[in-house]
């Protein structure tokens, strides 16, 4: 599966952003997503991630009570909504998807270039 990300850009302290995830096959309903991020010189960190019917959800420590991830298997899509944002929250963010479960460990096979979030103090 393909996936493209979007809705990254520039944001105040505070302010809150939609990222939006897209796949290629109208197959996402088989894929569980996930949301990761990555600053200059580290990994890709979990933030969210979403079971095949939306009825698990986990986040990041980090980003609980701040963000929201959801998904649409009608419209094939999958989004990361960000609020109270924080500098620290700056980072490329990816969408990712996999057809195992969530688990500590997970890290997904399918990847979409990602999509820059900026948060400014």
């Amino acid at each position: 599966v393909q996936l493209q990300a979007s809705g990254g850009g520039l944001v105040q302290a505070g302010g809150s952003l939609r990222l939006a995830c897209a796949a290629s096959e109208r197959t996402l309903s088989s894929y569980r997503v996930g949301w990761f991020r990555q600053t200059p010189g580290t990994g890709r960190i979990f933030v969210a991630a979403i079971n095949r019917s939306g009825g698990k959800i986990y986040y990041a420590d980090s980003v609980k009570g701040r963000f929201t991830i959801s998904r649409d298997n009608d419209k094939n899509t999958a989004e990361l909504r960000m609020s109270s944002l924080t500098p620290e929250d700056t980072a490329v963010y990816y969408c990712a998807a996999d057809r195992t479960p969530y688990s500590s460990y997970w890290y997904p096979q399918y990847w979409g270039p990602g999509t820059l979030v900026t948060v400014s103090s």
